[in-house]
């Protein structure tokens, strides 16, 4: 069957309703849902049941680009900054050092078993390097695996943060093979301008979007998440046309972001939380349909001792040799070895030797992808039972709730105030948005010259409003008071 426009968006609804119901029950059995979504596209493909002939590098590219954009900025708007904190260097040192490691490894490896050029043994290396943010996100979230000692942040902010890194050795090395007459010494530049400019430009990007949600007046809620689309898609691109890494821009502008106030902050997360998954769904159904499983075949034998290199050598060398000089159980070393999933980022990757056009660009295509599915079905399906042995899983009753994940769900309070605001206080004409409000309390309702008012972000204080206010406990309505009067900042 060849995709048309008279049939893609029947095809395409029934592959997304298909794998919606499949994923729902996949972790009975202990597989990854991301595993089914791609088996789901590989089905439908030109060697599946369904026969659907697609072979387009470029258009599953652009389709990961953009899938990529919406799979990070959830996991930076996800990222809590007081999570974080405490583990930063070694989660940055692992998303920089450790992907450099795992590519001059791995590549090193290709080199001696294969008869690649050290150039394209290196490609290779680089385009499997990082941990896949897809993945990541999604096993530990799915699997609301709560780990001790701030594993779990550790392990979201390296995956989310070291694709820039993938990305621009991917292309360095690229550079290389494609243009053999300039050497190594001449990527270096790349690599500093690509991560120095992303790093400034989504900082800068992070606050100027801050600066224009908050004080834009738009007369629906729901345009609001329309407006961070486009704040996220401007940053990227901008950053990206200014050559400037935009994976890493984005990241760290979803950081920022997640770590402010923001009008309609809940409905933004919402969304997210559903366009990420909608991505995910999108990004391994498409190179699911990519592949042809005949041509992966005659890879397996190579692929699957790349593989095993990568896994029980090249990735836990790389995290030993980065964590050496940090303070760290062993246990937990181990843990982090072993979460080096790889998913559909590298395949996505895999992508631009093919569109380059270089002599082995199929089979490099075809061995990252076995070594993807190998990632996710070794390491996928067996995190939650290396935690347990390694005994870095907390206990279920202990498992703690996110700072957004409260906000999201809308816990119950367990106690409610009423505040009269003075003449003196300093909240009157202010925004909820700009009032720095304690995140353990909400205004639920204030009540103005005998009315009441459903208060949102932008909603201003007034003189003699009445305030209705819930939160967890007696102890917050002190802070309360005192943002309220500012007392404190």
């Amino acid at each position: 069957m060849n995709l048309t426009i008279e049939n893609i968006l029947l095809v395409g609804s029934l592959l997304l309703f298909v794998s919606v119901i499949v994923g729902k029950t996949s972790y009975k059995f202990g597989v990854p849902t991301l595993l089914l979504f791609l088996g789901i596209g590989m089905l439908a493909g030109a060697d599946g049941i369904a026969g659907i002939y697609f072979d387009d590098p470029k258009i599953a590219q652009f389709i990961g680009i953009v899938s990529l954009n919406f799979i990070l900025f959830s996991g930076g708007l996800d990222t809590s900054f007081t999570s974080v904190k405490p583990i930063i260097r070694e989660g940055m040192v692992l998303s920089t050092l450790g992907v450099l490691l795992t590519a001059l490894s791995l590549g090193t490896f290709v080199w001696f078993v294969t008869d690649f050029t050290i150039h394209e043994s290196m490609l290779l290396g680089s385009i499997v390097s990082s941990t896949d943010a897809a993945a990541v996100f999604s096993i530990l979230r799915s699997k609301s695996l709560a780990l001790k000692n701030n594993l779990r942040p550790t392990l979201e902010l390296e995956s989310g943060s070291n694709d820039p890194m993938a990305y621009v050795l991917t292309i360095a090395f690229l550079t290389l093979v494609v243009h053999q007459d300039k050497s190594i010494l001449s990527i270096i530049p790349l690599f500093l301008q690509q991560m120095i400019l992303g790093g400034i430009l989504g900082f800068a990007f992070g606050k100027i979007s801050k600066l224009i949600i908050n004080k834009i007046k738009l007369d629906f809620e729901g345009l609001y998440p329309v407006l961070v689309i486009a704040l996220m898609f401007i940053t990227f691109s901008a950053t990206d046309f200014i050559g400037g890494n935009g994976f890493l821009a984005i990241y760290i502008c979803a950081v920022y972001l997640g770590n402010q106030e923001l009008i309609h902050k809940k409905t933004i997360l919402k969304m997210y939380d559903g366009l990420a998954w909608l991505m995910q769904i999108v990004l391994f159904l498409t190179l699911g349909l990519l592949v042809f499983p005949s041509q992966v075949f005659p890879y397996m034998g190579i692929g699957l001792l790349i593989s095993v290199f990568l896994i029980i050598v090249a990735r836990p060398l790389s995290v030993f040799i980065s964590l050496m000089f940090f303070k760290m159980e062993l246990r937990r070393r181990f843990y982090i070895s072993w979460v080096g999933l790889r998913g559909a980022v590298p395949i996505v990757f895999a992508t631009y030797p093919l569109l380059a056009g270089i002599d082995k660009a199929n089979m490099i295509f075809n061995i990252v992808f076995f070594i993807s599915v190998t990632s996710i079905i070794i390491q996928g399906t067996t995190l939650s039972i290396v935690a347990k042995w390694l005994n870095v899983a907390l206990p279920e009753k202990e498992k703690p709730i996110s700072e957004n994940d409260k906000f999201i769900l809308d816990l119950p309070k367990s106690a409610m105030q009423e505040f009269v605001i003075l003449p003196n206080f300093y909240a009157i004409n202010k925004r909820i948005v700009d009032l720095n409000f304690p995140h353990s309390a909400f205004i639920v309702m204030v009540k103005r010259d005998g009315v009441y008012i459903r208060p949102g972000g932008s909603t201003e204080i007034k003189e003699n409003d009445l305030l209705m206010i819930i939160a967890d406990n007696q102890d917050d309505f002190e802070q309360v008071n005192d943002t309220l009067k500012r007392l404190f900042v």
